[in-house]
């Protein structure tokens, strides 16, 4: 299996595959919204939309492995993200 057969649910719950993003260059992030680096998603979010039109994507991938800092359920960080750069 490569890396664009991974599939991976976005915050609404649809499926994506890793192929949507196949000859883009990704940036992929690990996030966090109770992270000391919370402030980031305001950057990541300037850079994709700066690059987004040329084929660069910023991918964030809520992660709570890192000290539990991302214990919200996919509703709750989908509402803190687009709060925080919204």
């Amino acid at each position: 299996m490569s890396l664009y057969e991974i599939p991976v649910q976005s915050p609404r719950r649809l499926a994506v595959v890793a192929r949507d993003f196949e000859g883009q260059a990704t940036l992929v992030v690990n996030v966090a919204s109770k992270c000391g680096l919370t402030p980031q998603y305001e950057q990541l979010e300037k850079i994709h939309e700066e690059y987004g039109g040329r084929g660069f994507s910023v991918v964030g991938f809520p992660c709570n492995q890192f000290g539990a800092q991302e214990p919200g359920s996919p509703e709750e960080i989908a509402t803190f993200c687009f709060h925080t750069t919204g």
